[in-house]
């Protein structure tokens, strides 16, 4: 069974940085795309950043030039380098591989547990 594993969230102030991590287990043979989601009270998940194996980049535009998403195809990990943090990117950060492929099965769509991540001073 495919699991992703998050780390790196926490509590930063206003204009700090913070680095994300990602990585996926479970006899993988390939992953198609892998990214960030996010979820804050009272609102809905959200597209934060995603790459595909083949390094095309997709982002929000509340993010666009401050956050920055990478991938090692190599250990299936993908990482979110976050900087100018905002007040309103506190939330829970989710992560997500699509189209994954085992030894012995092929699923759509995994989530992580998801990290918190709270920018405050």
């Amino acid at each position: 069974q495919v699991q992703l594993v998050e780390s790196g969230g926490g509590l930063v102030q206003p204009g700090g940085s913070l680095r994300l991590s990602c990585a996926a287990s479970g006899s993988i043979l390939s992953i198609n795309t892998m990214g960030w989601y996010r979820q804050a009270p009272g609102k809905e998940r959200e597209l934060v950043a995603t790459i595909t194996s083949g390094s095309n980049t997709n982002y929000a535009d509340s993010v666009k030039g401050r956050f920055t998403v990478s991938n090692d195809n190599a250990k299936n990990t993908v990482y979110l380098q976050m900087n100018s943090l905002k007040p309103e990117d506190t939330a829970v950060y989710y992560c997500n591989a699509k189209n994954v492929r085992t030894i012995n099965r092929f699923t759509v769509s995994v989530w992580g547990q998801g990290t918190q991540v709270t920018v405050s001073s």
